[in-house]
């Protein structure tokens, strides 16, 4: 088990109750609102891994956007946001959450595989743009109510990306969200989309159990080059051509 001194006080940290963690999932929360909000997440989720260490992350910037709208933080200003400034904001906002999640990769002794990433609305852009940026940065991504800041243009590799949507959210309509999982599954990338009807922009217990689904049934792509090698060297399975 690792040391009580982890990489930053702005987070909440559950842990395995007994054991050493085998997996790091990483909750990154909305604009204008703060790590605590995401307990139910985080409580699921310890639920359905028992030896995983669940972290929700602060984002480290105060909310700055309209009156009402949180007073909590924001991974990247929404004040005067457009189309053509969010893909340039995100970008700017990568490189310390990059920082941040390979300081507690290496607090927990985990390869990048292990380390999952979930996150709400803003944070879940922020947590699909990290992986479209950083290589063998999170073998998982659950993107609940999110976009992308841009369409995009490459699959990240060995990255299982699920995107979660409410069919009547108004403030990130899932349009977005499909456009963006049909071009990856053209550019071979291993993707879920769900859209479940009756849910607006919340992290509503539908999709946490649509989520919980996904982890437990979705093999990744690597699993499966990794079971075929293994069965051609047993000759178990013809060498592929």
């Amino acid at each position: 088990m690792p040391s009580p001194h982890h990489p930053e006080p702005h987070a909440l940290l559950k842990l395995p109750a007994e054991g050493a963690a085998q997996l790091l999932f990483v909750l990154l929360h909305g604009v204008g609102s703060q790590a605590a909000s995401l307990q139910a997440l985080s409580q699921t989720l310890s639920t359905q891994y028992p030896q995983a260490a669940v972290l929700a992350l602060d984002a480290p910037d105060a909310f700055d956007g309209v009156p009402g709208g949180g007073a909590g933080y924001q991974w990247f200003s929404v004040r005067g946001i457009s189309e053509a400034n969010r893909p340039e904001r995100v970008a700017a906002a990568l490189p310390a959450l990059i920082e941040r999640v390979r300081a507690w990769q290496a607090y927990f002794d985990l390869p990048w595989e292990r380390v999952a990433l979930a996150g709400f609305s803003q944070g879940a852009i922020t947590a699909l743009e990290a992986v479209q940026a950083e290589p063998q940065f999170a073998g998982r991504v659950l993107a609940f109510s999110g976009r992308y800041a841009s369409l995009p243009t490459h699959a990240p590799q060995d990255v299982s990306l699920h995107l979660l949507h409410g069919l009547n959210d108004q403030v990130l309509p899932y349009g977005p969200a499909i456009e963006a999982a049909k071009a990856l599954v053209q550019l071979g990338a291993d993707i879920t989309a769900d859209v479940l009807p009756d849910i607006g922009h919340e992290l509503h217990p539908a999709l946490l159990a649509k989520a919980m689904h996904q982890l437990r049934t979705f093999v990744p792509a690597r699993l499966w080059r990794e079971a075929m090698k293994t069965a051609q060297e047993q000759g178990l399975a013809p060498p592929q051509s």
